[in-house]
Parts: structure tokens; C-alpha cells; sequence
């Protein structure tokens, strides 16, 4: 496997500048991808909203996460044995902007219910699940973390949430189109 560090004839600054191109294209690209939102919290209470959540397995049922190693929740994740997942529609629109802020209360004004062993479960989310830790590894400059499912739920039918190109927006069904050609 080639690296910056064992590729013969570069330069440091060569590889500083690759790894700026690099994270300038990774943040463009990842900008034209839509992606769920969700709020993942763990006792304490603490929180935060995440695009990263997504399913590992079905048997046995697991999920995960990734959370940057410097977030202000991160110490709070690091010593959680469960956590929650909060699947938001387009009505949580501002629940989560609200778990987006740093050095706000994230939960005020929130309605939670504690879930088993200090777990806040969020009352006004269209579905949400609880899953407890199985791994938490480091993956460059974040924390990634993968848990099995335990309990859940599904409250409504919701338009989903997503995040694309630097804002919140609605995942709607589309119509069929039909496929275009080449000519």
C-alpha cells in the first residue's frame, strides 16, 4: 500500500499540499451528497446531530456512527455504554440546529424521556432507536462507533430530513421519469 509516507521522491511540503487538495475535494463531493439527519445522544444528557449514522448489520442488528475526536460531546461518547439514535423528519428541522450548536444546552426546550440508565430518547422524533456500545475505534480525526440494537421505535410517518449542499432540506418520493437515451 502506498502512503505519503513511504512514497519515494515527495517532498513534505508535496504532501501537504495533496492533503489540502484532498480534504478541499472530500468536503466539495461530500457537499453533493444527501444524507439523513439524525440526533445521537448518550447519558449525561448530552447529544449531538449527526449525517453519519448509518446500519452495519442485520444479523445481529447493528449500527454506527462517527463523531470528530475534538467534539464536545466526544468525552461524553467515549465513556457511554448505550446510545440513542433519533431518526428526525422536517418538523425537527430546528431540533436539530439546536444539537448542532456548541456551547448551547442542547437539550432545553427538548422533550425527552430517560430511557434505562440516564438514555435520553427524544418525545417529538418520527422513529428512534437504542443500541449498546460494542466498538469505538479512531479512524483519522474521528471516533467511530458501532452498536447493536436493542429497542425502538417508530411514532409517524414523516417526511425525512436530510442534509445536502450546506443546508437542511426534504427527502420527497419522486415521480417516475422515464430513462433517457443516448442518442
Amino acid at each position: 500500500m502506498s502512503t505519503p509516507e513511504n512514497r519515494p521522491g515527495r517532498s513534505s511540503t508535496a504532501v501537504a499540499a495533496t492533503n489540502v487538495a484532498a480534504d478541499d475535494i472530500l468536503r466539495r463531493t461530500l457537499r453533493r451528497h444527501a444524507a439523513g439527519v439524525t440526533v445521537i445522544t448518550v447519558p449525561g444528557p448530552a447529544g449531538f446531530t449527526a449525517t453519519s449514522f448509518t446500519s452495519v448489520s442485520l444479523r445481529p442488528p447493528l449500527v454506527s456512527f462517527c463523531l470528530g475526536v475534538g467534539a464536545s460531546t466526544a468525552p461524553a461518547v467515549r465513556e457511554a455504554d448505550r446510545f440513542a439514535v433519533h431518526l428526525l423528519g422536517t418538523q425537527n428541522a430546528e431540533v436539530a440546529g439546536q444539537f448542532a450548536r456548541s456551547g448551547v444546552d442542547r437539550f432545553q426546550s427538548i422533550a425527552w424521556t430517560e430511557h434505562g440508565d440516564g438514555l435520553p430518547v427524544l418525545d417529538d422524533v418520527p422513529a428512534w432507536l437504542t443500541a449498546c456500545v460494542t466498538l469505538r475505534q479512531p479512524v483519522g480525526d474521528h471516533l467511530l462507533v458501532v452498536g447493536e440494537v436493542e429497542t425502538g421505535a417508530v411514532r409517524q410517518d414523516a417526511t425525512a430530513l436530510v442534509h445536502h449542499d450546506g443546508a437542511f432540506a426534504a427527502a420527497r418520493q419522486l415521480l417516475p421519469q422515464p430513462i433517457r437515451r443516448a442518442s
